[in-house]
Protein backbone atom coordinates (compact mmCIF):
# COMPACT_ATOMS: atom_id res chain seq x y z
CA UNK A 1 0.00 0.00 0.00
CA UNK A 2 3.19 2.55 1.02
CA UNK A 3 4.53 1.49 -2.28
CA UNK A 4 1.78 2.32 -4.27
CA UNK A 5 1.27 5.69 -2.43
CA UNK A 6 4.26 6.71 -3.25
CA UNK A 7 4.28 5.77 -6.92
CA UNK A 8 0.95 7.96 -6.81
CA UNK A 9 2.72 10.78 -5.43
CA UNK A 10 5.72 10.82 -7.29
CA UNK A 11 4.12 9.84 -10.68
CA UNK A 12 2.62 13.86 -11.48
CA UNK A 13 5.34 15.83 -9.14
CA UNK A 14 7.44 18.11 -11.75
CA UNK A 15 11.08 17.11 -11.40
CA UNK A 16 12.06 20.97 -11.04
CA UNK A 17 9.79 21.17 -7.88
CA UNK A 18 11.39 20.62 -4.34
CA UNK A 19 9.78 17.63 -1.84
CA UNK A 20 7.57 18.67 0.92
CA UNK A 21 7.40 16.79 4.40
CA UNK A 22 5.44 13.55 3.05
CA UNK A 23 7.04 12.97 -0.01
CA UNK A 24 10.59 13.15 1.70
CA UNK A 25 8.86 10.72 4.36
CA UNK A 26 7.99 8.28 1.65
CA UNK A 27 11.60 8.72 -0.22
CA UNK A 28 12.96 7.68 3.13
CA UNK A 29 11.06 5.01 3.91
CA UNK A 30 11.78 3.42 0.04
CA UNK A 31 15.52 4.13 0.17
CA UNK A 32 15.48 2.31 3.70
CA UNK A 33 13.82 -0.64 1.51
CA UNK A 34 16.24 -0.61 -1.12
CA UNK A 35 19.17 -1.30 1.20
CA UNK A 36 17.17 -3.96 3.31
CA UNK A 37 16.64 -5.80 -0.37
CA UNK A 38 20.33 -5.07 -1.58
CA UNK A 39 21.60 -6.87 1.80
CA UNK A 40 19.05 -10.16 1.71
CA UNK A 41 20.26 -10.02 -2.02
CA UNK A 42 24.34 -9.86 -0.38
CA UNK A 43 23.49 -12.82 2.13
CA UNK A 44 22.32 -15.32 -0.68
CA UNK A 45 24.79 -14.76 -3.05
CA UNK A 46 27.74 -15.20 -0.29
CA UNK A 47 25.30 -18.26 1.09
CA UNK A 48 25.43 -19.82 -2.77
CA UNK A 49 29.00 -19.22 -3.20
CA UNK A 50 29.52 -20.96 0.04
CA UNK A 51 27.26 -24.09 -1.12
CA UNK A 52 29.02 -24.09 -4.32
CA UNK A 53 32.52 -23.96 -2.77
CA UNK A 54 31.65 -26.92 -0.66
CA UNK A 55 30.15 -28.96 -3.24
CA UNK A 56 33.63 -28.32 -5.27
CA UNK A 57 35.39 -29.69 -2.43
CA UNK A 58 33.33 -32.90 -2.03
CA UNK A 59 33.47 -33.44 -5.57
CA UNK A 60 37.30 -32.93 -5.77
CA UNK A 61 37.45 -35.27 -3.06
CA UNK A 62 35.18 -37.61 -4.70
CA UNK A 63 36.91 -37.94 -7.99
CA UNK A 64 40.34 -37.99 -6.61
CA UNK A 65 38.84 -40.75 -4.24
CA UNK A 66 37.76 -42.34 -7.51
CA UNK A 67 41.11 -42.09 -9.47
CA UNK A 68 43.03 -43.36 -6.15
CA UNK A 69 44.42 -46.17 -8.75
CA UNK A 70 46.63 -43.51 -10.17
CA UNK A 71 48.90 -43.47 -7.41
CA UNK A 72 48.59 -47.31 -6.12
CA UNK A 73 50.98 -49.52 -6.93
CA UNK A 74 49.99 -53.84 -7.15
CA UNK A 75 52.96 -56.00 -7.06
CA UNK A 76 52.02 -59.59 -7.93
CA UNK A 77 54.32 -62.24 -7.60
CA UNK A 78 53.54 -65.50 -8.56
CA UNK A 79 55.66 -68.70 -7.15
CA UNK A 80 54.57 -71.17 -10.12
CA UNK A 81 54.36 -75.06 -8.85
CA UNK A 82 55.16 -73.92 -5.30
CA UNK A 83 52.94 -75.91 -2.51
CA UNK A 84 52.36 -75.55 1.83
CA UNK A 85 55.18 -78.40 1.98
CA UNK A 86 57.52 -76.55 -0.34
CA UNK A 87 57.77 -73.37 1.43
CA UNK A 88 58.09 -76.00 5.42
CA UNK A 89 61.58 -77.51 3.00
CA UNK A 90 62.80 -74.38 2.04
CA UNK A 91 62.26 -73.07 5.39
CA UNK A 92 63.93 -76.14 6.82
CA UNK A 93 66.44 -76.24 4.31
CA UNK A 94 67.83 -72.79 4.66
CA UNK A 95 67.89 -73.04 8.87
CA UNK A 96 69.95 -75.52 7.95
CA UNK A 97 72.31 -74.30 5.80
CA UNK A 98 72.49 -71.30 8.11
CA UNK A 99 72.90 -72.43 11.67
CA UNK A 100 69.49 -71.37 12.04
CA UNK A 101 67.06 -72.89 14.64
CA UNK A 102 63.34 -73.87 14.30
CA UNK A 103 62.18 -70.56 15.16
CA UNK A 104 63.65 -69.06 11.93
CA UNK A 105 60.86 -67.82 9.49
CA UNK A 106 61.11 -66.78 5.78
CA UNK A 107 59.97 -63.57 4.38
CA UNK A 108 56.91 -65.20 3.30
CA UNK A 109 56.01 -66.71 6.47
CA UNK A 110 55.74 -63.36 7.79
CA UNK A 111 53.20 -61.84 5.58
CA UNK A 112 50.91 -65.18 5.30
CA UNK A 113 47.54 -64.59 5.13
CA UNK A 114 45.48 -67.15 3.90
CA UNK A 115 45.21 -69.90 0.97
CA UNK A 116 44.31 -69.90 -2.47
CA UNK A 117 41.68 -72.72 -4.22
CA UNK A 118 43.33 -73.51 -7.56
CA UNK A 119 40.73 -75.42 -9.84
CA UNK A 120 39.91 -74.49 -13.00
CA UNK A 121 36.83 -73.96 -15.06
CA UNK A 122 37.19 -77.21 -16.42
CA UNK A 123 39.13 -79.72 -13.93
CA UNK A 124 39.88 -79.85 -10.20
CA UNK A 125 43.78 -79.93 -11.23
CA UNK A 126 44.87 -76.32 -13.00
CA UNK A 127 47.29 -75.64 -15.25
CA UNK A 128 49.38 -72.43 -15.20
CA UNK A 129 47.50 -70.96 -18.18
CA UNK A 130 44.17 -71.20 -16.14
CA UNK A 131 45.48 -69.95 -12.90
CA UNK A 132 47.02 -67.10 -14.27
CA UNK A 133 43.78 -65.93 -16.01
CA UNK A 134 42.16 -66.62 -12.58
CA UNK A 135 44.40 -64.04 -11.15
CA UNK A 136 44.42 -61.47 -14.59
CA UNK A 137 41.24 -62.08 -15.51
CA UNK A 138 39.40 -62.96 -12.10
CA UNK A 139 37.25 -65.37 -13.88
CA UNK A 140 37.49 -69.28 -14.43
CA UNK A 141 38.88 -70.90 -17.48
CA UNK A 142 39.68 -73.61 -19.13
CA UNK A 143 43.25 -75.05 -18.94
CA UNK A 144 45.50 -74.19 -21.64
CA UNK A 145 43.38 -70.76 -21.74
CA UNK A 146 45.34 -67.27 -21.54
CA UNK A 147 43.57 -64.26 -21.07
CA UNK A 148 40.07 -65.44 -22.62
CA UNK A 149 37.06 -66.81 -20.62
CA UNK A 150 35.51 -70.50 -20.80
CA UNK A 151 33.82 -70.23 -24.01
CA UNK A 152 37.25 -68.84 -25.67
CA UNK A 153 36.35 -64.90 -25.64
CA UNK A 154 39.21 -62.55 -24.42
CA UNK A 155 38.90 -60.74 -20.78
CA UNK A 156 40.33 -57.74 -20.43
CA UNK A 157 42.79 -58.05 -17.41
CA UNK A 158 44.10 -56.51 -14.74
CA UNK A 159 47.29 -54.99 -16.26
CA UNK A 160 45.49 -53.82 -19.05
CA UNK A 161 42.76 -51.79 -16.60
CA UNK A 162 45.96 -50.68 -14.89
CA UNK A 163 47.20 -49.48 -18.18
CA UNK A 164 43.96 -47.90 -19.16
CA UNK A 165 44.04 -45.85 -15.59
CA UNK A 166 47.27 -44.18 -17.12
CA UNK A 167 49.47 -46.47 -15.20
CA UNK A 168 52.90 -48.02 -15.81
CA UNK A 169 52.95 -51.57 -16.38
CA UNK A 170 55.93 -54.49 -16.19
CA UNK A 171 56.30 -58.27 -16.38
CA UNK A 172 59.62 -59.98 -14.73
CA UNK A 173 59.62 -63.88 -15.02
CA UNK A 174 62.31 -66.67 -15.92
CA UNK A 175 60.43 -68.54 -17.73
CA UNK A 176 60.24 -67.32 -21.69
CA UNK A 177 58.15 -63.96 -21.25
CA UNK A 178 55.88 -65.95 -23.75
CA UNK A 179 54.68 -68.75 -21.14
CA UNK A 180 51.51 -69.08 -19.25
CA UNK A 181 52.18 -66.62 -16.71
CA UNK A 182 53.24 -63.49 -18.23
CA UNK A 183 50.99 -64.55 -21.20
CA UNK A 184 47.96 -64.62 -19.38
CA UNK A 185 47.85 -61.01 -18.12
CA UNK A 186 49.14 -59.44 -21.49
CA UNK A 187 48.02 -61.49 -24.18
CA UNK A 188 44.62 -63.15 -25.60
CA UNK A 189 44.99 -66.45 -27.19
CA UNK A 190 42.71 -69.55 -27.07
CA UNK A 191 45.64 -71.71 -26.12
CA UNK A 192 49.14 -71.64 -24.40
CA UNK A 193 51.13 -72.95 -26.87
CA UNK A 194 50.32 -70.49 -29.39
CA UNK A 195 53.79 -68.70 -28.24
CA UNK A 196 54.41 -67.08 -31.35
CA UNK A 197 51.29 -65.14 -31.31
CA UNK A 198 51.34 -64.07 -27.54
CA UNK A 199 54.97 -62.54 -29.07
CA UNK A 200 53.29 -60.51 -31.49
CA UNK A 201 50.86 -59.06 -28.75
CA UNK A 202 53.12 -58.20 -26.07
CA UNK A 203 55.23 -55.85 -28.36
CA UNK A 204 51.85 -53.95 -29.54
CA UNK A 205 50.95 -55.02 -32.86
CA UNK A 206 47.74 -56.13 -32.92
CA UNK A 207 44.48 -53.97 -31.96
CA UNK A 208 45.16 -53.00 -28.61
CA UNK A 209 48.27 -51.82 -29.18
CA UNK A 210 51.20 -52.21 -26.68
CA UNK A 211 49.75 -52.77 -22.98
CA UNK A 212 53.06 -53.62 -21.42
CA UNK A 213 55.92 -50.89 -20.66
CA UNK A 214 58.35 -53.26 -18.85
CA UNK A 215 59.21 -57.01 -20.05
CA UNK A 216 61.94 -58.78 -18.72
CA UNK A 217 62.99 -62.74 -18.71
CA UNK A 218 63.71 -65.40 -21.47
CA UNK A 219 62.00 -66.66 -24.63
CA UNK A 220 64.00 -64.86 -27.70
CA UNK A 221 63.18 -68.13 -29.72
CA UNK A 222 59.48 -66.73 -30.94
CA UNK A 223 60.93 -62.91 -31.15
CA UNK A 224 63.56 -63.97 -33.85
CA UNK A 225 62.94 -66.14 -37.45
CA UNK A 226 64.08 -70.01 -37.06
CA UNK A 227 66.76 -68.18 -39.88
CA UNK A 228 68.62 -66.80 -37.26
CA UNK A 229 70.84 -68.21 -33.87
CA UNK A 230 68.33 -69.08 -31.49
CA UNK A 231 65.20 -68.04 -33.17
CA UNK A 232 62.46 -70.35 -33.47
CA UNK A 233 59.76 -68.34 -35.78
CA UNK A 234 58.31 -69.64 -39.01
CA UNK A 235 57.11 -66.58 -40.42
CA UNK A 236 60.75 -64.85 -40.63
CA UNK A 237 59.60 -61.51 -38.27
CA UNK A 238 62.07 -59.92 -36.62
CA UNK A 239 59.83 -58.94 -33.61
CA UNK A 240 62.85 -57.42 -31.95
CA UNK A 241 63.79 -54.78 -34.81
CA UNK A 242 59.83 -54.76 -35.31
CA UNK A 243 59.13 -53.09 -31.54
CA UNK A 244 61.12 -50.44 -31.84
CA UNK A 245 57.60 -49.51 -34.20
CA UNK A 246 55.99 -49.78 -31.17
CA UNK A 247 58.04 -47.62 -28.94
CA UNK A 248 60.30 -49.96 -27.32
CA UNK A 249 63.01 -47.52 -26.41
CA UNK A 250 65.70 -49.96 -24.95
CA UNK A 251 66.24 -53.59 -25.81
CA UNK A 252 68.34 -55.99 -23.48
CA UNK A 253 70.04 -59.40 -24.59
CA UNK A 254 72.67 -60.25 -22.41
CA UNK A 255 74.11 -59.68 -19.07
CA UNK A 256 76.19 -56.62 -20.73
CA UNK A 257 73.08 -54.93 -22.13
CA UNK A 258 71.59 -55.61 -18.50
CA UNK A 259 74.19 -53.91 -16.68
CA UNK A 260 74.44 -51.29 -19.14
CA UNK A 261 71.53 -49.93 -18.29
CA UNK A 262 70.82 -50.88 -14.61
CA UNK A 263 72.52 -50.08 -11.33
CA UNK A 264 71.25 -53.22 -8.95
CA UNK A 265 74.38 -54.44 -7.17
CA UNK A 266 76.52 -52.99 -4.29
CA UNK A 267 79.11 -52.66 -6.38
CA UNK A 268 77.90 -50.37 -8.60
CA UNK A 269 75.95 -48.03 -6.60
CA UNK A 270 78.95 -45.62 -5.80
CA UNK A 271 79.35 -44.75 -9.34
CA UNK A 272 76.99 -41.75 -8.88
CA UNK A 273 78.69 -40.09 -12.54
CA UNK A 274 77.25 -42.81 -14.37
CA UNK A 275 73.70 -43.36 -12.50
CA UNK A 276 71.71 -41.21 -15.38
CA UNK A 277 73.37 -43.47 -18.12
CA UNK A 278 72.46 -46.63 -16.82
CA UNK A 279 68.46 -45.28 -15.89
CA UNK A 280 66.55 -47.67 -17.75
CA UNK A 281 64.14 -46.05 -20.30
CA UNK A 282 60.89 -46.97 -21.12
CA UNK A 283 59.66 -49.06 -22.29
CA UNK A 284 62.48 -52.06 -22.21
CA UNK A 285 62.56 -55.27 -23.42
CA UNK A 286 64.62 -57.49 -22.19
CA UNK A 287 65.02 -61.11 -23.29
CA UNK A 288 67.95 -62.49 -21.23
CA UNK A 289 67.95 -66.29 -22.63
CA UNK A 290 66.23 -67.48 -26.21
CA UNK A 291 64.31 -70.23 -24.16
CA UNK A 292 63.72 -70.44 -20.06
CA UNK A 293 66.44 -68.45 -18.18
CA UNK A 294 68.80 -70.92 -16.30
CA UNK A 295 67.65 -72.83 -12.78
CA UNK A 296 69.47 -70.71 -9.92
CA UNK A 297 71.86 -73.61 -9.33
CA UNK A 298 72.71 -73.58 -13.10
CA UNK A 299 72.88 -69.81 -13.45
CA UNK A 300 75.92 -67.63 -14.77
CA UNK A 301 75.88 -64.69 -12.75
CA UNK A 302 78.04 -63.36 -15.61
CA UNK A 303 75.09 -64.28 -18.80
CA UNK A 304 71.90 -63.57 -16.95
CA UNK A 305 70.90 -61.97 -14.08
CA UNK A 306 68.83 -63.46 -11.45
CA UNK A 307 65.12 -62.87 -10.20
CA UNK A 308 66.15 -60.78 -7.44
CA UNK A 309 68.38 -58.23 -10.01
CA UNK A 310 65.41 -57.95 -12.55
CA UNK A 311 62.92 -57.27 -9.80
CA UNK A 312 65.54 -54.32 -8.71
CA UNK A 313 65.97 -53.00 -11.71
CA UNK A 314 62.18 -53.18 -12.82
CA UNK A 315 60.63 -51.60 -9.17
CA UNK A 316 63.95 -48.16 -10.02
CA UNK A 317 62.52 -48.43 -13.76
CA UNK A 318 58.79 -48.01 -12.71
CA UNK A 319 59.76 -45.12 -9.97
CA UNK A 320 62.13 -43.51 -12.25
CA UNK A 321 60.15 -43.61 -15.55
CA UNK A 322 56.81 -42.81 -13.22
CA UNK A 323 54.88 -39.29 -14.11
CA UNK A 324 53.09 -37.49 -10.87
CA UNK A 325 50.54 -39.24 -9.64
CA UNK A 326 51.68 -42.21 -11.66
CA UNK A 327 51.24 -45.97 -9.98
CA UNK A 328 52.17 -49.10 -11.54
CA UNK A 329 51.24 -52.77 -11.90
CA UNK A 330 53.87 -55.33 -12.28
CA UNK A 331 54.16 -58.79 -12.45
CA UNK A 332 57.18 -60.95 -10.97
CA UNK A 333 56.99 -64.78 -11.33
CA UNK A 334 59.50 -67.46 -9.98
CA UNK A 335 58.79 -69.50 -13.14
CA UNK A 336 61.46 -72.59 -12.53
CA UNK A 337 60.42 -73.23 -8.84
CA UNK A 338 57.21 -75.44 -10.91
CA UNK A 339 59.73 -76.21 -13.25
CA UNK A 340 62.18 -78.36 -10.88
CA UNK A 341 58.93 -79.79 -9.51
CA UNK A 342 57.82 -81.31 -12.60
CA UNK A 343 61.57 -82.53 -12.78
CA UNK A 344 61.10 -84.05 -9.23
CA UNK A 345 64.24 -82.24 -8.48
CA UNK A 346 64.31 -81.01 -5.07
CA UNK A 347 67.59 -78.96 -5.27
CA UNK A 348 66.57 -77.02 -8.46
CA UNK A 349 63.91 -76.85 -6.80
CA UNK A 350 64.73 -75.31 -3.36
CA UNK A 351 67.78 -73.01 -4.87
CA UNK A 352 64.88 -71.41 -7.03
CA UNK A 353 62.31 -70.64 -3.51
CA UNK A 354 65.08 -69.40 -1.52
CA UNK A 355 66.02 -66.92 -5.05
CA UNK A 356 62.06 -66.48 -4.70
CA UNK A 357 62.49 -65.92 -0.66
CA UNK A 358 64.99 -63.23 -1.59
CA UNK A 359 63.21 -61.57 -4.15
CA UNK A 360 60.05 -61.04 -1.46
CA UNK A 361 62.51 -59.37 0.84
CA UNK A 362 63.61 -56.78 -1.99
CA UNK A 363 59.88 -55.91 -2.51
CA UNK A 364 58.53 -55.49 0.86
CA UNK A 365 61.68 -53.26 1.34
CA UNK A 366 60.08 -51.03 -1.46
CA UNK A 367 56.50 -51.66 0.21
CA UNK A 368 57.50 -50.50 3.13
CA UNK A 369 58.96 -47.09 1.26
CA UNK A 370 55.56 -46.95 -0.54
CA UNK A 371 53.17 -47.38 1.46
CA UNK A 372 50.22 -47.25 -1.57
CA UNK A 373 51.29 -50.33 -2.10
CA UNK A 374 49.73 -53.85 -2.33
CA UNK A 375 51.88 -56.68 -2.71
CA UNK A 376 49.99 -60.07 -3.23
CA UNK A 377 52.25 -63.54 -3.56
CA UNK A 378 50.47 -66.49 -3.98
CA UNK A 379 50.77 -69.48 -6.75
CA UNK A 380 48.32 -71.00 -9.25
CA UNK A 381 48.82 -74.30 -8.46
CA UNK A 382 51.28 -77.12 -6.40
CA UNK A 383 53.68 -79.30 -8.70
CA UNK A 384 54.93 -82.91 -7.77
CA UNK A 385 52.68 -84.23 -4.97
CA UNK A 386 55.84 -82.76 -2.96
CA UNK A 387 56.22 -84.71 0.65
CA UNK A 388 58.47 -84.07 3.26
CA UNK A 389 58.94 -87.97 4.16
CA UNK A 390 58.75 -91.24 2.00
CA UNK A 391 58.52 -94.80 2.39
CA UNK A 392 60.48 -95.92 -0.18
CA UNK A 393 59.86 -99.68 1.29
CA UNK A 394 55.99 -100.78 1.54
CA UNK A 395 56.63 -103.91 3.54
CA UNK A 396 59.42 -101.86 6.30
CA UNK A 397 57.44 -98.80 8.35
CA UNK A 398 59.18 -95.58 7.64
CA UNK A 399 61.76 -93.44 9.19
CA UNK A 400 60.99 -90.34 10.05
CA UNK A 401 64.28 -88.75 9.08
CA UNK A 402 64.98 -85.49 6.71
CA UNK A 403 69.02 -85.21 5.36
CA UNK A 404 69.31 -82.01 4.38
CA UNK A 405 72.93 -82.23 3.88
CA UNK A 406 72.13 -84.79 1.09
CA UNK A 407 70.53 -81.79 -0.60
CA UNK A 408 73.34 -79.48 -0.18
CA UNK A 409 75.99 -81.35 -1.93
CA UNK A 410 74.02 -81.16 -5.08
CA UNK A 411 75.67 -78.86 -7.33
CA UNK A 412 73.69 -79.12 -10.78
CA UNK A 413 70.25 -79.52 -11.79
CA UNK A 414 68.85 -82.84 -12.90
CA UNK A 415 68.27 -81.12 -16.23
CA UNK A 416 71.19 -80.09 -17.10
CA UNK A 417 73.00 -83.61 -16.29
CA UNK A 418 70.29 -85.11 -18.33
CA UNK A 419 71.51 -82.95 -21.09
CA UNK A 420 75.16 -83.65 -20.48
CA UNK A 421 74.49 -87.52 -20.11
CA UNK A 422 72.75 -87.85 -23.27
CA UNK A 423 75.14 -85.86 -25.80
CA UNK A 424 77.72 -88.08 -23.83
CA UNK A 425 75.69 -91.18 -25.26
CA UNK A 426 75.42 -89.65 -28.44
CA UNK A 427 79.30 -89.17 -28.70
CA UNK A 428 80.02 -93.07 -27.18
CA UNK A 429 80.62 -95.84 -29.59
CA UNK A 430 79.92 -98.76 -27.36
CA UNK A 431 77.40 -99.91 -25.00
CA UNK A 432 77.71 -99.59 -20.86
CA UNK A 433 81.80 -99.68 -21.52
CA UNK A 434 84.28 -98.78 -18.42
CA UNK A 435 84.18 -95.27 -19.95
CA UNK A 436 80.45 -94.86 -19.55
CA UNK A 437 79.84 -96.26 -16.17
CA UNK A 438 82.87 -93.94 -14.92
CA UNK A 439 81.28 -90.94 -16.27
CA UNK A 440 78.51 -91.37 -15.00
CA UNK A 441 79.96 -92.71 -11.34
CA UNK A 442 81.91 -89.27 -11.36
CA UNK A 443 80.59 -86.63 -13.61
CA UNK A 444 76.90 -87.23 -13.37
CA UNK A 445 76.41 -88.58 -9.72
CA UNK A 446 79.82 -87.27 -8.11
CA UNK A 447 80.20 -84.17 -9.24
CA UNK A 448 76.19 -83.59 -9.73
CA UNK A 449 74.38 -84.95 -7.29
CA UNK A 450 76.71 -85.59 -4.15
CA UNK A 451 75.92 -89.14 -4.53
CA UNK A 452 78.68 -91.24 -3.32
CA UNK A 453 76.82 -94.24 -2.56
CA UNK A 454 75.39 -95.20 -6.36
CA UNK A 455 74.25 -98.36 -6.32
CA UNK A 456 74.93 -101.18 -9.33
CA UNK A 457 71.21 -101.21 -10.61
CA UNK A 458 71.46 -96.78 -10.39
CA UNK A 459 74.78 -96.69 -12.71
CA UNK A 460 73.51 -99.75 -14.79
CA UNK A 461 70.24 -97.58 -15.99
CA UNK A 462 72.32 -94.69 -16.29
CA UNK A 463 75.43 -95.85 -17.87
CA UNK A 464 73.19 -97.71 -20.90
CA UNK A 465 72.69 -94.99 -23.57
CA UNK A 466 69.21 -97.13 -24.54
CA UNK A 467 67.39 -95.38 -21.51
CA UNK A 468 65.49 -92.51 -22.76
CA UNK A 469 66.18 -89.39 -21.54
CA UNK A 470 62.41 -89.18 -19.85
CA UNK A 471 63.63 -91.80 -18.02
CA UNK A 472 66.66 -90.74 -16.65
CA UNK A 473 65.49 -87.18 -15.62
CA UNK A 474 62.84 -87.71 -12.79
CA UNK A 475 65.64 -91.11 -12.27
CA UNK A 476 68.38 -89.11 -11.14
CA UNK A 477 65.74 -86.61 -9.12
CA UNK A 478 64.37 -89.71 -7.44
CA UNK A 479 67.99 -90.74 -6.81
CA UNK A 480 68.83 -87.94 -4.47
CA UNK A 481 65.55 -87.61 -3.01
CA UNK A 482 65.10 -91.36 -1.85
CA UNK A 483 68.58 -90.12 0.33
CA UNK A 484 67.13 -87.06 1.34
CA UNK A 485 64.09 -88.95 2.77
CA UNK A 486 61.72 -86.75 0.47
CA UNK A 487 58.77 -88.10 -1.89
CA UNK A 488 57.53 -87.10 -5.24
CA UNK A 489 54.01 -88.80 -6.48
CA UNK A 490 53.47 -87.30 -10.13
CA UNK A 491 55.53 -85.11 -12.30
CA UNK A 492 52.45 -83.27 -13.02
CA UNK A 493 50.30 -80.74 -10.48
CA UNK A 494 48.13 -81.50 -7.99
CA UNK A 495 45.00 -80.09 -6.79
CA UNK A 496 45.59 -78.45 -2.83
CA UNK A 497 45.09 -75.27 -2.09
CA UNK A 498 47.82 -73.29 -1.56
CA UNK A 499 49.66 -70.68 0.82
CA UNK A 500 48.19 -66.95 -0.01
CA UNK A 501 50.60 -64.06 1.13
CA UNK A 502 49.94 -59.71 1.60
CA UNK A 503 51.73 -57.02 2.76
CA UNK A 504 51.52 -53.40 2.13
CA UNK A 505 48.36 -51.10 1.93
CA UNK A 506 45.91 -52.44 4.40
CA UNK A 507 43.04 -50.96 2.29
CA UNK A 508 44.01 -53.94 -0.53
CA UNK A 509 45.59 -56.66 2.00
CA UNK A 510 42.81 -56.71 4.30
CA UNK A 511 40.13 -58.69 1.41
CA UNK A 512 42.74 -61.27 1.15
CA UNK A 513 42.75 -63.17 4.78
CA UNK A 514 41.24 -66.28 4.84
CA UNK A 515 40.48 -69.27 2.24
CA UNK A 516 39.68 -67.59 -1.23
CA UNK A 517 39.25 -68.97 -4.90
CA UNK A 518 42.00 -68.11 -6.69
CA UNK A 519 39.73 -65.02 -8.87
CA UNK A 520 39.06 -63.35 -5.74
CA UNK A 521 42.90 -62.12 -6.18
CA UNK A 522 41.97 -60.79 -9.13
CA UNK A 523 39.14 -59.11 -7.91
CA UNK A 524 40.99 -57.77 -5.06
CA UNK A 525 43.73 -56.34 -7.34
CA UNK A 526 40.54 -54.46 -9.24
CA UNK A 527 39.41 -53.18 -6.19
CA UNK A 528 42.26 -51.62 -4.97
CA UNK A 529 43.07 -49.67 -7.76
CA UNK A 530 39.17 -48.88 -8.42
CA UNK A 531 38.86 -51.04 -12.01
CA UNK A 532 36.02 -52.19 -13.85
CA UNK A 533 37.54 -55.68 -15.57
CA UNK A 534 34.07 -56.03 -16.77
CA UNK A 535 34.29 -52.83 -18.50
CA UNK A 536 37.90 -53.37 -19.17
CA UNK A 537 36.25 -56.40 -21.61
CA UNK A 538 33.31 -54.17 -23.15
CA UNK A 539 35.39 -51.58 -24.17
CA UNK A 540 37.67 -53.48 -25.77
CA UNK A 541 34.71 -55.80 -27.67
CA UNK A 542 35.36 -54.80 -31.23
CA UNK A 543 38.97 -54.88 -31.05
CA UNK A 544 39.79 -58.65 -29.74
CA UNK A 545 41.88 -60.83 -32.38
CA UNK A 546 42.76 -58.84 -34.79
CA UNK A 547 46.31 -59.04 -35.46
CA UNK A 548 47.62 -55.81 -37.87
CA UNK A 549 49.68 -57.77 -39.17
CA UNK A 550 47.58 -60.87 -40.38
CA UNK A 551 50.24 -62.96 -39.02
CA UNK A 552 49.19 -66.75 -38.99
CA UNK A 553 49.58 -68.87 -35.92
CA UNK A 554 52.31 -71.26 -36.02
CA UNK A 555 52.62 -74.51 -33.18
CA UNK A 556 56.16 -75.15 -32.48
CA UNK A 557 57.55 -77.78 -30.51
CA UNK A 558 57.70 -77.67 -26.61
CA UNK A 559 60.39 -79.13 -24.29
CA UNK A 560 59.91 -81.76 -21.98
CA UNK A 561 57.14 -80.90 -19.17
CA UNK A 562 55.48 -78.51 -21.55
CA UNK A 563 52.20 -80.26 -22.19
CA UNK A 564 49.20 -77.73 -21.22
CA UNK A 565 49.49 -79.23 -17.48
CA UNK A 566 52.56 -77.27 -17.07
Amino acid sequence: MADHETSRLLAHEDPRDSFDADELRLLRQEEGKQIRRERKRMVLCLSLAIILTSSAVAFTFFFAKKSLGRSRNVIMMVSDGFGPASETYARSYYAFTHNLTEAYITPLDEILVGASRTRSSDSLVTDSAAGATAFSCAMKSYNAAIGVDANGTPCGTVLEAAKDLGMLTGLVVTSRVTHATPAAFSAHVVHRDLEADIAVQQIGDYALERQVDLIMGGGRCFFLPNTTDGGCRTDGRNLIEESKRFGWNTVMLNRKDFDAHNMVNEDQEGEEEEEEDRRLVLPALGLFHSDHMNFEIDRDATQEPSLVEMTKAALKALTDNAGANQGFFLLIEGSRIDMAAHNNDPAAHVREILEYHETVKEVRKFVAEHPDTLLISTSDHETGGFTLGVQNDPNTYPDYLWRPEVIQRARVSTEILTRRLTQFHSQSLQKDTKKSREFVKTEILKKGLGITDATEAEIALLANPDTSPLEVLPFLGHAISRRANLGWTTQGHTGVDVNLYADGDNDGRKDLYGNHENTDIGVAMSKYLNVDLDYITRKDASKWFKPKSGFQSAWFGRSQHEESGN
